[in-house]
């Protein structure tokens, strides 16, 4: 299995138009925006998006990060004022917006480059398949995706979303644990999509999860996942009011752990807003 290309991936997405904040606004989030979003008493923050009905904030405290919280996120028209204000005003939801358009470019790029006649793309972590709806609406040729989540919701609302969008015969989705992939698949993925997963998972749980998903993937197979920066600068906002403990990590962190596992030959390629990087590895190697 072999990808095919003569650009580098700097190239695939330098045209993308992502959200990104002036200095102004930078400045303001620095000094004004985020020490009282960190430092107000959180049970007051809390009871005022009660109050508010914010769906985001439920949706957190419900399942913290949920795929509930990234779609409010990914949505254009909020129905709460204060979702509008967290949405637009929150760098972690412009830095997911931003996060999903680089991970689609580069997934449509990677199957249009790709020597199989019809790519089969794993999703772990899926959620409802946003992402990976995007890729193959851009791709130029045709692939299929397994995607497997935890959330029975997830699965369902995933479904729909991928007959919206034309896609239902070529998605299938899997309610089921990462952990249990090699039982799930009818043939082998050409590239593995693990984005939303390294951040929520500590170093022993996330490098069995990796070696997992590596032996399922043949060698010279791709995988694209993400890592976490804190330059976001409200992680305290989000422990303290949503219940919400992320794992930061950089991506020479993130490849350290994932290198022994038998993956190599490494980009990673940021966001603007320096929160997220999505990274294209491959296996290279048996462990």
């Amino acid at each position: 299995m072999t990808v095919l290309t003569d650009s580098p991936p700097q190239e695939w997405v330098a045209d993308l138009d992502f959200e990104r904040i002036g200095p102004f606004r930078r400045a303001l989030k620095q000094y004004l925006i985020h020490p009282f979003s960190n430092h107000f008493p959180a049970a007051a923050i809390r009871t005022a998006l009660r109050l508010l009905g914010s769906e985001l904030a439920h949706a957190n405290w419900t399942d913290p990060g949920g795929w509930q919280s990234m779609v409010i996120s990914y949505q254009d028209r909020r129905k709460r004022l204060a979702d509008k204000l967290l949405c637009t005003l929150g760098t972690i939801p412009m830095a997911l917006r931003n996060r999903r358009r680089l991970a689609a470019r580069v997934l449509a790029r990677l199957i249009d480059a790709h020597d199989a006649d019809t790519p089969h793309v794993l999703c772990l972590g899926a959620g409802p398949g946003h992402i990976i709806n995007d890729a193959l609406r851009q791709a130029r040729r045709s692939a299929h995706a397994t995607l497997v989540d935890l959330s029975a919701g997830a699965c369902e609302y995933g479904k729909r979303l991928a007959r919206s969008n034309g896609h239902g015969e070529r998605m299938r989705f899997i309610q089921g644990d990462i952990l249990d992939v090699h039982r799930m698949l009818d043939r082998p993925p050409d590239i593995v999509k693990m984005l939303g997963i390294c951040e929520y998972i500590p170093d022993a749980p996330l490098t069995a999860i990796v070696r997992t998903v590596a032996d399922v993937m043949p060698l010279g197979s791709t995988i694209v996942f993400n890592s976490l920066s804190d330059t976001h600068g409200t992680d305290r906002f989000f422990r303290r009011v949503f219940g919400l403990h992320m794992i930061h990590r950089s991506p020479d962190e993130l490849q350290a752990l994932m290198g022994p596992v038998g993956f190599g030959d490494f980009v990673a390629l940021p966001e603007p807003l320096g929160v997220y990087h999505v990274v294209i590895g491959h296996r290279t190697c048996s462990a």
